[in-house]
Parts: C-alpha cells; sequence; structure tokens
C-alpha cells in the first residue's frame, strides 16, 4: 500500500486534464476559528513552488504559536498539485497560484465551495543574469533574435499569465502584432513550475525568463536583473486557499488556513514580494468601516464610514440570499471609484472582505450600474450588486482593487 510520499511521488507524474475548472465564485462563509489551544498534529500543505520561501517561515510561525504542531509542505506547481489532489492523495490544505485550479479541486468535492480564501496576489516580472549576456534593456528586446528565453509550461497559472503578457503586448502598437509570435520562437523550454524558470536563469542557462515578483527577493536578487511589466500588460495573480473537508486532522487544517489570513502571515508575505489582499502593504488589515482603494488608479483611497455618507446617497432594491427583498442606501461604486480615478486600460474590480473572501467583477459591467457601498448595522460595509445578487456581494469589505 502506497503512504503518503510514496503516493505524491507517484501521482506527480501523471499528467491528465481531468480536472474542469468553473467560472463561478464560491459563497461566503465564515472563516474557521483561530486560538484552540487544543491543537495538535501533523498537516501535509500542497502549496505553489511560488510561496515557497514565504510559507516555509510561516509554518515556523505558526507551529510557533501552536506547540504540538507540525506542518509538512508538498510544493510544485498547482495544476500538479491539483492533479494528485483529484487523484485522491492524502492532503489537508491546498495553496494554489490561480483560482482556475481551485474551483477544479472544488469539483472534485475535495474543498467545500465556501471554504476558498484570497489571501495574497502577485506580478509578473521578466528577470535575466546578473551578467546580462542578450543585454536586454526593455520589454521588446525578448523579441531579440537568438535570445534564449525560458518560460513555465502553459498549464501552470505563471505560464498562462505569460502568454497573457505577450497577447497584450501584441495588441500594442509599439510592440507590434508580431510580438508574441516573435518572443515565443526564442524559447529554449517550458518549465513544470516558476522555480524552475528562475533557477535557469539564475544559472545562466537562458537569457530571460518570465517569474513572479516574489521570486525576486532577499538572497536570490543579486543573482538576476529585472525588467517590470506594467500594470496594463501584466495578469495579477490570485491565490486562493482551502482545507481539504476529507482532511485527517481538519481542526489543525482549518487553523492553519485561518492563520495564513492573518496580520501576522500577512505581513511575512508581503516581506516575500506578495500583495496582500487582506490589508496594507505592511500586512495589517483596516478596521471594520475603513475603505482601501488601490490598483489602476490615480489617486489610491483610505475611505472611513463617515467620508462615504457624505458621499451622495443612493437607494437599491435587491434579493438577498434568503430571497427576501430588501432596501439598501450608499454611494454608487461609480462615485466612490471616481475619487480614486481609475486608469485607462483597466478591466477588472474585485472585492476583498476582511476575511479573505474576494469576488472579481468585469469594470464593464459596473460602469452605469446600481451597484452600491453600504454600511451594514454593525458599521462594517459591504457592496450591493443588484445584478448580481447575492453572490458577488462581500461582507466585512475592507478592500477595492483596480486591476
Amino acid at each position: 500500500m502506497f503512504g503518503r510520499r510514496d503516493f505524491v511521488c507517484v501521482m506527480g507524474g501523471l499528467m491528465t486534464a481531468v480536472l474542469l475548472a468553473t467560472t463561478i465564485g464560491p459563497a461566503h462563509a465564515a472563516p474557521a476559528a483561530q486560538g484552540n489551544t487544543s491543537l495538535s498534529g501533523n498537516i501535509t500543505v500542497f502549496a505553489a513552488a511560488s510561496l515557497r520561501d514565504a510559507f516555509n517561515e510561516v509554518g515556523k510561525n505558526f507551529e510557533a504559536a501552536n506547540p504540538g504542531t507540525k506542518v509538512t509542505f508538498q510544493y510544485a506547481g498547482s495544476q500538479q498539485l491539483a492533479e494528485q489532489i483529484g487523484f485522491g492523495a492524502p492532503a489537508d490544505v491546498f495553496a494554489s497560484a490561480n483560482t482556475r485550479l481551485m474551483d477544479a479541486v472544488v469539483k472534485t468535492t475535495r474543498v467545500n465551495a465556501n471554504d476558498p480564501r484570497t489571501f495574497v496576489r502577485n506580478r509578473l516580472v521578466v528577470v535575466y543574469p546578473k551578467s546580462n549576456p542578450a543585454r536586454l534593456r526593455t520589454l521588446k528586446d525578448l523579441a531579440k533574435p537568438g535570445l534564449k528565453l525560458v518560460l513555465a509550461n502553459k498549464t501552470v497559472p505563471v505560464g498562462s499569465y505569460s502568454l497573457d503578457f505577450l497577447n497584450k503586448a501584441s495588441a500594442k502598437p509599439e510592440f507590434g502584432a508580431t510580438f508574441s509570435q516573435t518572443v515565443l520562437t526564442n524559447v529554449v523550454s517550458y518549465e513544470e513550475d516558476v522555480r524552475a524558470v528562475f533557477n535557469k536563469v539564475q544559472l545562466g542557462e537562458a537569457d530571460a525568463g518570465i517569474v513572479y515578483r516574489s521570486d525576486v527577493v532577499a538572497d536570490k536578487a543579486k543573482d538576476v536583473g529585472t525588467i517590470d511589466i506594467p500594470s496594463d500588460l501584466n495578469t495579477i495573480a490570485t491565490y486562493p486557499i482551502a482545507p481539504l473537508k476529507d482532511s485527517s486532522n481538519l481542526p489543525l487544517a482549518q487553523a492553519f488556513t485561518q492563520y495564513v489570513l492573518s496580520p501576522a502571515a500577512q505581513t511575512v508575505l508581503v516581506k516575500y514580494g506578495f500583495v496582500s489582499t487582506t490589508g496594507d502593504a505592511t500586512g495589517a488589515a483596516p478596521k471594520p468601516g475603513t475603505l482601501l482603494i488601490g490598483g489602476l488608479v490615480n489617486r489610491p483611497q483610505t475611505l472611513q464610514n463617515a467620508r462615504l455618507k457624505a458621499l451622495k446617497q443612493t437607494t437599491v432594491k435587491a434579493t438577498d440570499r434568503d430571497g427576501v427583498e430588501a432596501t439598501f442606501i450608499g454611494p454608487t461604486l461609480d462615485e466612490v471609484l471616481k475619487l480614486a480615478g481609475v486608469q485607462s486600460g483597466a478591466k477588472t474590480v474585485t472585492f476583498t472582505g476582511g476575511d479573505g473572501y474576494s469576488q472579481d467583477v468585469p469594470l464593464s459591467e459596473l460602469a452605469g450600474a446600481a451597484a452600491i457601498i453600504t454600511i451594514d448595522e454593525n458599521g462594517a460595509l459591504r457592496n450591493i450588486i443588484p445584478a448580481k445578487a447575492p453572490r458577488f456581494w462581500v461582507k466585512g469589505l475592507i478592500k477595492i482593487d483596480v486591476n
């Protein structure tokens, strides 16, 4: 009979397309409780390769805060981990580098649909060896003849994001319609995860690669140079986490998941180059009744309830989760975003709650719509989008990102 480690090793070599993605976000549910003094035992966390350094530190901190517990990490490309979970690999928590693969795991019924929480985001960046043998200066240089480029496989989130970047660039006159095609002719290998891409560039086996910003931190930064990818060409990677409902130690799995969403863990993740979804640049979550607006905006905002109440108030009617039609009052989302000044090229608005729950809504579906920000009786904020009621409402709203 296979043990846990044997199973993971064997199944890691199997590649299949049997997992299906969904486009519908999870329902809103409260996170697991934290601070349980009876926690003990072991869990295995399946985590995207890009999380390795940050999660190693987060895991040590969690164990220190909960004596008698042990967290073991299994790192690989998110698609490989999702496949292993689909085949029944023993695991307790899954942390993916995109929502599509988390949704695929939800389809296997091993994760409850209302459990995934977005805990960080990430950005793409071009890296090259410090010696810069290809003399790269700008993104256009990726199309230089003879350049040795390494990308992640398109089945890996960062590989898919890299192709998205090239396609976006090809739509820009300054790059030209053939930019993506020309760059792809320079690809010398497609790797199974983002760390493999970075390692090849770091060792000088490639002239350039596309990785996450979080991969270029601490001691690794000294070995490579970087070229930033602007926001209008970048893809902001969303990382969800959830416990597996058949975990052999579900209380511990739930506690670890909740810990990852805490300010303590968020601060560590920000230190390793990730973008916090539950707070500001330090990882600290804002107090209820405080709304952060950032991303592709000209004037990032921190709005308190008093400021929101001072804006023109609009009344809308919408049906809640219990099927009851209710009346809500608050400033329109258009009015709130106008304060921040949405930049051209923005396409999506991400609403994030204090527990890490988030929903993405196309900006085109919000422009001129009867969508508002309302203040609940307890002082917490909530977005009300009647046309998307109530699945895309986020209670305890603390952050709006324009992407």
